[in-house]
């Protein structure tokens, strides 16, 4: 398995290949690479038995593509949760040296490092972080672009997008934060909302990154 395919699984897994079809452009969204570029590369690991894939309609993960990707994705949310809780990254610091340290960590690393941060069960932006050999729970969020005005919603997970992550870092967004819509700016404008109690806008286009609960 070379870093280069493990790259691809994981951003299949993180596009919604896990339970349902990622589009080849949300896969090249999440490499940062031009959609044309990424076909070759979903219909080799098609023939290799790691996905379903069909022009036009998608990619989806097999079970040995789940099993080849699962290691990736829970090594790369261990070490987001290391070094944002003890050595002070930012969200996009973290996410971004965890893709290095994400192909040098073997399966008894990732225990250790587990055991050592005491098993979180999210990563600094929310994602769950997978158990060995198992499948994560599919979470019902909403955007939160989507809530209606005056409903109050719980911040669950953000996308894994270093703009993104740096810009809702800057409003002293968390995961955990409670967050009210005011108001929605007229022809597609910002965002007023309450968070944690705090007046701030928020780009339409962040909102609809930041997947939200409604408060009980």
């Amino acid at each position: 398995m070379t870093t280069n395919k493990e790259d691809y699984l994981k951003a299949i897994y993180h596009s919604g290949g896990l339970n349902d079809r990622a589009t080849t452009k949300a896969i090249a969204e999440q490499l940062g690479i031009a959609s044309a570029s990424v076909t070759e590369m979903l219909a080799r690991l098609a023939r290799e038995g790691l996905i379903l894939y069909e022009p036009y309609k998608g990619s989806q993960l097999t079970e040995k593509g789940l099993r080849a990707c699962i290691g990736i994705v829970r090594s790369h949310e261990l070490w987001e949760v290391f070094l944002v809780r003890y050595l002070d990254y930012s969200w996009s610091e973290a996410h971004e040296d965890a893709e290095f340290l994400e192909h040098a960590t073997t399966e008894r690393l990732a225990e250790r490092l587990d055991h050592f941060l005491q098993h979180p069960e999210v990563c600094p932006h929310g994602a769950v972080i997978p158990r060995p050999e198992s499948i994560p729970e599919e979470r019902k969020l909403s955007p939160l672009a989507f809530q209606p005005v005056g409903k109050a919603a719980v911040i669950r997970q953000v996308e894994e997008e270093k703009e993104l992550l740096d810009y809702l870092e800057g409003l002293g967004m968390k995961i955990g934060s409670y967050a009210t819509v005011l108001s929605f700016g007229a022809y597609d404008g910002p965002l007023e909302i309450l968070l944690d109690g705090h007046p701030v806008q928020i780009s339409r286009k962040a909102a609809e990154k930041i997947r939200v609960e409604p408060e009980a």
